[in-house]
């Protein structure tokens, strides 16, 4: 009997685990930091392959040269929420290759704010234009050691600055961070 009960717990406990590798984690919270930034995110499960990702954000700006008398550096804020489809999670568990803390490729369409709450600068009297932005992306996240990850996410939107007399603009997103999930 023992052994028949030490046998189910195995059975059990791979079938468990073959399932959760397939899914997405129910949340996942995070920092990630690159040239073109830093944020800090959580993605919440929605179903087994979709997840609501919400970030906050920090964007770079330099500027200096001939032009100015000094460089100048900022660094000013955006939100966003990005609905994520990951497609590869079953082939990837069936491939054997990790699936932890969704490591797969995915599909997305971010809705971004950039406001003018604050800016980060070395210059005085810096703002920036409030914009709103849809930008339909292509994603790659892959972890490695136990909690850091690297994910590159690329995309082509439309945005908008909230000000009169302005168009609406292409908005291009290349994305390259190394992270750590908590």
């Amino acid at each position: 009997m023992r052994k028949f009960v030490l046998a189910l717990s195995i059975i059990t406990s791979v079938f468990t685990t073959a399932q959760e590798k397939e899914d997405i984690e129910k949340s996942l919270t995070g920092v990630q930091i690159g040239i073109l930034g830093a944020n800090i995110y959580n993605e919440v499960r929605l179903d087994e392959n979709l997840s609501l990702r919400s970030e906050v954000s920090l964007y770079p700006s330099i500027w200096g040269g001939d032009l100015y008398s000094k460089t100048g550096f900022a660094l000013a804020p955006a939100v966003s929420l990005s609905p994520k489809w990951y497609y590869n999670l079953k082939k990837r568990s069936n491939d054997g290759k990790r699936t932890k803390n969704n490591s797969g490729n995915y599909l997305s369409a971010k809705l971004e704010y950039i406001p003018d709450w604050f800016v980060i600068s070395n210059t005085k009297d810096i703002h920036v234009n409030p914009t709103l932005a849809i930008i339909p992306n292509w994603g790659l996240r892959r972890n490695f050691s136990e909690n850091f990850n690297y994910e590159l996410r690329l995309g082509l939107g439309i945005g908008k600055i909230l000000k009169e007399d302005y168009d609406l603009q292409v908005i291009p997103e290349i994305s390259f961070k190394l992270g750590y999930d908590f």
